[in-house]
């Protein structure tokens, strides 16, 4: 496996589209719940163990080789927001085009071909590990952090947060990444044999109806 290739893949510069979307904290900020370094810690806490592991495990599980058909329908019924749907197979989309350009592969160009308007994001984020050499623990590391990384940058832009406070929330949040990520590992080996129903489903309530309020606003920073 190359290290070279999650480096990439994991960096916030790679053209995949998260910089326009802010995981649900600009509909945090506007409700109150994100207002400094320590309630983004809170939030980007509750991020990582709800919507973060589904991400994670279903990331793992594309990239062990499961059905992304299947899986695009477990996405589907783990995010009950329309607007998150929408969201997540838009970034689907984007990363699929900078994946494509970046590490052609017959898979990436097969889940194209079946969703020509785009599959869920981490599904295509583990197909994308696998056209790089890369394994489930990779897909599973990458899906974690972006899940809390895309939130702290975007509430440093929203609040003027000082940038040195948002990284030091995503340090000491690593070991809690490394346990979700250990865990979307193991049920996505699970799923492998048994089947994605075994996938993790936790819910974020909240997340959800900020998503459905965030996707009417006249007016917005983020996408999503």
């Amino acid at each position: 496996m190359s290290r070279a290739a999650l480096l990439v893949l994991a960096d916030g510069r790679f053209p995949a589209g998260g910089h326009a979307h802010s995981g649900g904290a600009e509909a945090a900020v506007k409700a109150g719940r994100v207002t400094d370094a320590a309630s983004l810690a809170a939030f980007c806490r509750g991020r990582l163990h709800t919507t973060g592991l589904v991400t994670a495990s279903l990331a793992a599980a594309a990239a062990l080789g499961a059905d992304p058909v299947a899986l695009d329908e477990a996405a589907d019924a783990r995010t009950p927001s329309p607007a998150l749907r929408l969201a997540a197979r838009r970034l689907g989309r984007q990363l699929m085009r900078a994946a494509r350009a970046t590490w052609p592969h017959q898979e990436l160009d097969a889940l194209a071909a079946l969703f020509p308007k785009g599959a869920h994001q981490p599904v295509v984020l583990g197909v994308t590990a696998r056209a790089a050499g890369l394994g489930p623990e990779d897909a599973a590391y990458c899906s974690a952090y972006e899940g809390v990384g895309g939130p702290a940058t975007a509430v440093v832009r929203l609040l003027g947060l000082d940038p040195f406070d948002a990284t030091a929330v995503l340090a000491r949040l690593a070991p809690e990444v490394d346990r979700v990520a250990q865990d979307a590992v193991r049920a996505a080996r699970t799923a492998a044999s048994d089947g994605p129903d075994t996938l993790p489903a936790p819910s974020a309530p909240l997340l959800e109806l900020g998503a459905e309020a965030h996707a009417a606003w006249p007016v917005r920073l983020f996408a999503s």
